[in-house]
């Protein structure tokens, strides 16, 4: 279950499809998935996005599809991967100017954990612990809290850096690429099955975060801007083709989440936050 900030409940566009039921719940969809995992699968249907040929793509899914094109100028899109990278005018989602606001990198739906180096945390219903996600042996986020930003397909796929500093470090750790929807949830733990690419930040304000995002099926690019140093609100990055994630790993006593988010992600609800939106104050 989605909700907005006011408590409504929003519709969900990840409806389990006949295409995943197969795919996940019969054998011969089983045998399938496993070719159309591979890594090349994924380039091409990268390429194929990229090109003309899928323009019919991206007018069907603003016809049919909840897009959200508030601030987005441009109408008409050459290929799919256009619509899905689209910019918009940035100024419509401006980051707080208090410092100790802790804001929204991208439009998703969010859930708020806290991180117990002892206990495992259920990431889009998966079990995944911070040194899975991370693949490192570290115990310094324990006591902070996850930020889980789960961008769906009709989400503005471009985000930002919640706050201005330098980066630290960065990888890129391979894996397959999965989809994130419900139904492969409920059959495989996907998240350590996924690439992605960890920066970890040193912010003005937040202390010491990680920055993850992670692909999903057929998620060819995780395309980040190669920046050393960056200010707050700075656009980080962007998706290409397919629903993806980042999620913000902070340290103790660095960040305090809002309640209403707290309470949510404690029932398993999602909260729809934009970015920009604060999520959390300095501790």
């Amino acid at each position: 279950m989605v909700k907005d900030r006011l408590g409504n409940e929003i519709p969900s566009s990840g409806t389990p499809t006949g295409l995943l039921s197969f795919l996940y719940r019969t054998f011969p969809g089983r045998i399938f998935l496993r070719l159309i995992r591979a890594r090349w699968v994924s380039v091409l249907v990268g390429a194929y996005m990229d090109s003309s040929l899928s323009r019919g793509h991206a007018k069907k899914a603003l016809r049919k599809n909840a897009v959200d094109m508030t601030g987005v100028a441009q109408t008409a899109f050459d290929s799919y991967n256009a619509l899905f990278t689209r910019t918009r005018e940035t100024s419509l989602f401006p980051f707080s100017a208090d410092e100790r606001d802790f804001c929204s990198p991208a439009d998703s739906k969010l859930t708020v954990l806290p991180i117990d180096g002892g206990t495992v945390m259920h990431i889009k219903q998966a079990p995944y612990t911070v040194r899975e996600l991370l693949r490192e042996d570290t115990d310094r986020f324990d006591g902070g809290y996850a930020f889980v930003f789960r961008l769906s397909v009709e989400d503005y796929h471009r985000y930002a850096f919640p706050d201005g500093g330098r980066l630290l470090t960065h990888k890129f750790i391979k894996g397959t690429f999965h989809t994130v929807n419900p139904i492969a949830l409920e059959e495989l733990p996907v998240f350590h099955r996924n690439c992605r690419e960890v920066s970890m930040l040193e912010t003005e304000h937040f202390g010491t975060v990680a920055y993850i995002e992670v692909g999903a099926m057929l998620v060819g690019r995780i395309c980040n801007h190669r920046k050393t140093a960056f200010v707050r609100g700075e656009e980080k990055g962007y998706f290409a083709y397919g629903g993806s994630t980042v999620v913000i790993l902070t340290e103790q006593g660095a960040v305090t989440p809002d309640a209403d988010l707290l309470q949510n992600s404690s029932h398993g609800i999602e909260t729809y936050v934009r970015t920009g939106e604060t999520v959390g104050k300095k501790a």
